[in-house]
């Protein structure tokens, strides 16, 4: 008889796969050490190992170990990394590495006042977080979650492009339910939010943005639009690793994390195509959107009289090309929110006195 695995031993058998690859690309080949970029890109692909519950095989983490034996001392120098610094040391921990290095800098931050130096809410929300994965509590956060769920009500403002206000309401939600494991009851219009950001990225077929929303989404156990879930499925499965010499500058990994993310929390394979030795660079497969050209042809249309999509529709499928209008298409079909979504989007009208 053969054997029976549950769904949890085969997601990690399919992380595991793939994930001491990336460890020992990340943590020795693609960035310096002393870099911000390695402290980025190796906290994310932590927190998403973390966050899916892997279980990595023995020496799996040690590409990382040199970081996290001097951790203490590069917090010291620099502090104002700290978030990424103790996020690092977090999950080395809760993934298997022995030690108490997280726990005698989190009591050091507090010690120091080091979060006070935070201007924005989300960034408090965040060190509010970390620091309470090992019991301390950060001060003066009274009305924050208050402020930041206002943040998410106001729908309007991600029905236009904005990545930067898009990228802070998925993080909002990363943070609120603690990753998923205490998932958020969405008010009507946090949900709206949520889906107007999500037509948004799904219209320029922003993988990236797109996998995050969906994140969220799961995270609040809402099931993001089918279609959305497809595309990127389909999307994840054309990323290509390749072997580069020496250091990596900019290339696409941080949409291959969040489309691997995504399907792990839905139940696919993830980081499979990932058995890439030493210094790799990632790349996705080319976008052709069709947010620019929807903007530019409304952009036209301003000052006419406000149109619905129902008037729009027509003219507006015309002046764009077949490829646009397939992928307009197959947003107006992904969710019935796409009416009240373009009678924001489409910003018909001029600014006046009254």
């Amino acid at each position: 008889m053969g054997q029976v695995l549950s769904f949890r031993n085969a997601q990690e058998k399919r992380i595991r796969e793939g994930a001491p690859f990336l460890l020992n690309s990340f943590g020795s080949f693609r960035k310096d050490p002393l870099d911000v970029l390695w402290m980025k890109e190796n906290a994310e692909l932590l927190n998403v190992l973390e966050t899916t519950g892997c279980t990595l095989n023995e020496g799996a983490l040690e590409p990382l170990l040199p970081f996290y034996e001097g951790s203490l001392r590069h917090l010291n120098f620099f502090r104002q990394y700290y978030r990424f610094i103790l996020s690092i040391c977090l999950d080395l921990e809760d993934l298997g590495v022995p030690g108490q290095r997280a726990e005698i800098m989190s009591d050091w931050i507090m010690r120091q006042d080091v979060a006070a130096a935070e201007l924005s809410d989300l960034q408090r929300a965040e060190a509010r977080r970390l620091l309470a994965r090992r019991g301390f509590e950060l001060p003066d956060v009274e009305g924050l979650d208050d402020r930041l769920r206002a943040f998410m009500q106001r729908s309007g403002g991600f029905a236009v492009p904005n990545r930067k206000a898009a990228y802070e309401l998925t993080h909002i939600v990363f943070y609120l339910t603690e990753y998923g494991r205490a998932p958020l009851e969405l008010e009507e219009t946090e949900r709206q939010s949520l889906l107007f950001a999500g037509l948004i990225a799904f219209l320029d077929q922003d993988a990236d943005l797109l996998a995050e929303i969906c994140i969220a989404l799961r995270f609040c156990n809402e099931a993001p639009p089918q279609e959305w879930s497809r595309w990127l499925e389909q999307h994840t499965g054309k990323f290509t690793l390749r072997a580069a010499p020496g250091r990596v500058g900019q290339d696409d990994y941080h949409p291959y994390l969040m489309c691997n993310w995504f399907q792990l929390l839905v139940g696919r394979t993830g980081f499979s195509e990932a058995q890439c030795e030493g210094s790799v660079v990632i790349e996705g497969p080319g976008r052709p959107g069709a947010l620019r050209g929807m903007s530019m042809a409304l952009y036209t249309l301003l000052d006419q009289a406000p149109g619905t999509w129902a008037r729009v529709r027509a003219p507006l499928l015309q002046s764009l090309s077949s490829e646009e209008g397939e992928v307009l298409r197959r947003a107006e079909e992904s969710t019935p929110l796409f009416e009240p979504f373009f009678e924001t989007f489409s910003r018909f009208g001029q600014v006046s006195s009254a």
